[in-house]
Parts: structure tokens; sequence; C-alpha cells
């Protein structure tokens, strides 16, 4: 099969088109023609060096692909060959084919093609474990997603309000804003010219966000733990703006705040499975209604994957970056 490799860590022309031997599907695994892959910030920090793949992974990149069944591992059931379906890999999506446990596998919500579905399990198991699962956003509260016009961020916002949440977000230009409000923002704010925790805290009457979803980290450490409410929840799940921080713990212990923080590819299958099957249950309706969509900036051949990581790079895109492969 074609697929790209990382062929040693550094810049997006490391990314190379080769050869290798097709996997084969194991005992609860399916195997993958692959249509299209998605393309994500965990891909450009596995190509650094920076996020190896765990034991037992493919080391080619690519967490997330949407294609057709080729191959069902012994014990699988519900699935068969020539199935339409989209996963969650453990690694190796940059290719023609791949295998994924079951249990980390989704139908295509109906009347959705394979490009937009391919941005779908990496972005939309990030967001429900995170947002829903460890934040424990309900209906009525409000949700800050810092990052809002990112393929995580353009999720996070359709989800929470699909679900009856109040959502604000941050983004870095008025184009950008724009995008988060037409996609159910009720306020986006462009942190290059306004300061989110001034905005949000006067728009809220001072009582602050119930939960706030965070990839920046660094100086927003703070800020975050000064804008939330009383019992307020904040999730990071990334650090671009760095891991570490002073922190001034008093709002944490006044509005009895609580801190998490993920990363969804070192858990288990079995928890990626429950994660699969709460989306099945509560988003994917909303998909096939076209409450939710999946929001894709650009595409490019998969020959063209560093092209696509130059883009990713950039952060001039507003949603999901995908690669065909067939």
């Amino acid at each position: 099969m074609q697929c790209i490799e990382i062929s040693q860590p550094g810049a997006p022309a490391v990314l190379k088109m080769t050869r290798r031997e097709a996997p084969v599907a194991g005992a609860g695994e399916l195997l993958i023609d692959v249509v299209a892959a998605g393309v994500n910030r965990p891909d450009v920090m596995q190509r650094l060096g920076l996020y190896p793949p765990p034991s037992g992974a493919s080391d080619l990149p690519g967490l997330e692909v949407a294609g057709r069944v080729a191959a069902v591992g012994a014990g699988v059931v519900g699935w068969q060959v020539g199935d339409h379906v989209c996963a969650l890999t453990n690694g190796g999506g940059y290719a023609e084919q791949v295998v994924a446990p079951a249990g980390q596998c989704l139908p295509l919500p109906a009347g959705m093609d394979f490009v937009a579905a391919a941005g779908l399990p990496e972005t939309f198991f990030t967001v429900w474990t995170n947002v829903f699962m460890r934040g424990r956003l309900q209906a009525g509260e409000s949700l800050l997603v810092h990052g809002g016009s990112s393929g995580i961020g353009t999720s996070a916002i359709q989800m929470a309000r699909a679900l009856g949440a109040t959502v604000y977000a941050t983004a870095g230009s008025e184009e950008k804003c724009a995008a988060c409000v037409r996609l159910g923002a009720a306020r986006a704010v462009n942190y290059r010219s306004e300061d989110f925790e001034q905005v949000l805290g006067e728009l809220t009457g001072g009582s602050g966000v119930d939960v706030i979803l965070d990839m920046v980290g660094g100086e927003y450490i703070n800020r975050n733990l000064r804008l939330a409410a009383t019992d307020g929840r904040i999730v990071n799940i990334a650090y671009q703006g760095g891991f570490e921080a002073t922190v001034n713990f008093v709002p944490v212990l006044l509005k009895r705040l609580t801190l998490s923080a993920s990363t969804l590819r070192p858990q288990s299958s079995e928890a990626k499975a429950e994660i699969a099957a709460q989306l099945r249950e509560r988003i994917w309706p909303l998909l096939e209604a076209g409450e939710i969509q999946p929001v894709i900036a650009a595409t490019f051949p998969l020959q063209d994957a560093a092209a696509a990581h130059e883009l990713m790079e950039s952060s001039a895109h507003i949603g999901k970056i995908i690669l065909t492969v067939r």
C-alpha cells in the first residue's frame, strides 16, 4: 500500500510517500480501505518528534479516517465487508489501508460523505470526553472554547449549542470570530484586540463561565481561573502557550473549581469504545439531522501531506484539514 511516513523528526518536508506492507486485521479489529484521513495537531507533534506513538501502534501518522471495511477480524460483530465507516485509529491513518479496534469505529452518519466523516473521530472523541465527560457540561450552563475556529473548536461550539449550552469562544481574527458566531457561539472574542477575561466577565454579569476548554495553557491558566464560575470546570487538552505558569490557587479554593487535563491517544481501547458508544447515542442523531456538521477548511491529496501540515501550522484555517486517499 501507499502511505506517508515520517522520515525523520523535523519540518513538514520530512513527510515522505512510500510503500509498505498492508496491515492485517487482528482479533477485535477492522481493516479499512481509507478514502480520507483527518490531519490533527498531534500529527504535527509526532512529526516533530514530540509525541511518540504508544507501544504497539503504527509509527505512521494519522489518528482518524473514513472509508470502507475491507476485512473483519476475529470476534468482531456488527460489521461486514463493504460497510462505510469512520474510525479513531491508534496511528497509521495516512495510508491506503489501516486497522482500528472495532469499538473505535462508527458508521458514517446518514447522508455524509467520506471527506466530511474523516473529520469526525479525533475531534468529536476529544470534545465529548473533555467537555461532556470530564467537564460535565449540562444544558443551561455556559462553555468557553479557546481556539474556537480550530477543528476542535468548531466541533465543540456546535455540540454544546445543540445540547443546550450557551457557548463563548476566542479566536485570532474577525473572520474567525464571525465563523464561531455562525456556528452558534453567543459571543466570540478576538484575543488579538480584546481581553476575553474582561469581555466575558462583563457579559456574564461577573458570574463567570461554567466550563472552559483550553488548548493554550501558559498565561491563560490564571485568566481561566479568574473567569471560571463557582463550581466551574477547566479542562486542558493542549498547552500551545506553555506548560508552566505561576498559579494563584485562591480562585480554585474560593470557587471550588475542578482542574482537569487529558490526552486521547494513550487511553485504553475500552475507554475509547465507551466514548464511541456515547457519541453514537447522543451526537450521531444530531449529525444525521444536520444540526451539527463538520467544518472542512481544505483538502489535500495524500501525497501533499506536507502542504497540509504547513497549513495546520500556519493556523490560517477554519475547521478541519483532510487528506484524500482514493
